[in-house]
């Protein structure tokens, strides 16, 4: 017999699009809960249509957008006009029998269609009610939009990401993905479980209000604290870390490698493997305060050692001596790793109407005894609404 997943029997009305909503939704999703996806008919998410790259259909046409397939596998798509009164209604019923509902609308925009937590709560007092949005529910920003971009630089993550000034290519740089949505995602999932185990000890739910602002300033974790305890404000420093070094890619005649030197024991080692016992014995350099204060002179010295070697053998080097590398893969060798084979890090599903099985990355939670499940692709655009809806008698 199949062990129930750990989400079993929690049920999720998601009125959420684009990332952040749908992320953290779909990893309820993977962890048993039932997500039910309402999206506009005829159009759906917005990501749908973001590509492409876009999936191909049996039938030779354009599929669902390869973005859409990050973030949606194992939920129920069901199309309704929230906007009508009979679409409005039917929500209203069907989150009457759901635990969790999110959604990313603006502050206050489901309120006229009595689709907030004011009102949903009345009917079913343990709802547990998730709002994200760009700003929050209060405050001067609390009515203007937030995007992934924008909020990178708003929250000061650009200014610390990419070249330094006075270098080639200086300008202040997003990151290659929108880790403020998904970092969003995790942040909703984890105040999400966290209403739910006190809604059912309590039987009393509560709105939770997740802000993409908020989540960015969190993110900058020791970046923040330095400038808390310093009075200074972090720059951009390139691949450079702004307390360890070497902390940063080294040059070899094939590519680069990462090199994580996290204490001085490790710096000790690393300058043995590579006979650079001069660096390790110099006093200017044996502890990482000093390392950072004569950082250019640690790393020209042992990027000239580096550069003349391969990846594999610089890996094979610092590896069995215990200092943390890693070469700097492109996307495709990632999944080419050995490791990521081994850990299954590529869920394959079909759906019937693609034309080729639909890939995406697996959930890096592995739980003992109730883990993640990959059983629905991520849905055709509105392929549940009758079974949902006839579940109510609509």
């Amino acid at each position: 017999m199949t062990q129930p997943q750990a989400l079993a029997g929690v049920r999720v009305l998601d009125l959420s699009r684009v990332l952040a909503g749908p992320w953290a939704t779909q990893l309820l999703a993977d962890l048993g809960a039932e997500v039910i996806k309402i999206e506009r008919p005829g159009v759906g998410d917005d990501t749908r249509a973001w590509g492409p790259p876009f999936t191909t259909r049996t039938d030779g046409s354009r599929g669902d957008s390869a973005y859409f397939m990050c973030a949606n596998r194992g939920k129920k798509s069901v199309t309704l006009d929230i906007a009508s009164p009979k679409g409005a209604d039917t929500i209203r019923r069907l989150a009457a029998t759901c635990d969790v509902v999110v959604e990313n609308f603006k502050v206050g925009g489901l309120a006229k269609y009595g689709l907030d937590y004011a009102a949903l709560s009345k009917d079913r007092p343990g709802l547990v009610y998730c709002s994200i949005t760009g700003f929050g529910q209060t405050g001067p920003r609390a009515q203007q939009a937030g995007y992934d971009y924008m909020i990178q630089a708003m929250g000061g993550l650009m200014s610390v990401t990419g070249q330094p000034d006075g270098t080639p290519g200086a300008e202040p740089m997003k990151v290659g993905v929108a880790v403020v949505d998904l970092a969003t995602g995790l942040y909703a999932s984890n105040a999400i479980l966290a209403a739910l185990l006190h809604a059912r000890a309590t039987g009393q739910g509560q709105h939770i209000d997740i802000a993409l602002f908020d989540v960015q300033a969190a993110m900058l974790a020791n970046q923040a604290t330095n400038f808390f305890v310093s009075g200074v404000a972090p720059t951009r420093m390139g691949n450079a870390h702004p307390n360890l070094v070497p902390y940063q890619p080294f040059p070899c005649t094939d590519g680069m490698v990462v090199i994580a030197v996290g204490n001085d024991g490790q710096y000790r080692t690393l300058c043995g493997v590579l006979g650079a016992e001069g660096l390790a014995d110099d006093d200017r350099y044996a502890t990482n305060a000093g390392r950072i204060a004569h950082r250019a002179e640690v790393v020209e010295t042992l990027s000239a050692i580096t550069a003349g070697l391969t990846m594999t053998g610089l890996m094979a080097a610092l590896e069995p001596a215990g200092v943390p590398c890693g070469p700097v893969n492109t996307i495709d060798q990632v999944f080419d790793e050995p490791q990521a084979k081994h850990r299954g890090l590529e869920v394959e599903q079909t759906r019937d109407d693609l034309s080729a099985a639909v890939r995406t990355v697996a959930s890096p939670i592995r739980l003992s005894r109730t883990p993640a499940r990959y059983d629905n692709a991520p849905p055709a655009l509105g392929q549940d609404t009758e079974a949902v809806l006839g579940s109510l008698g609509v």
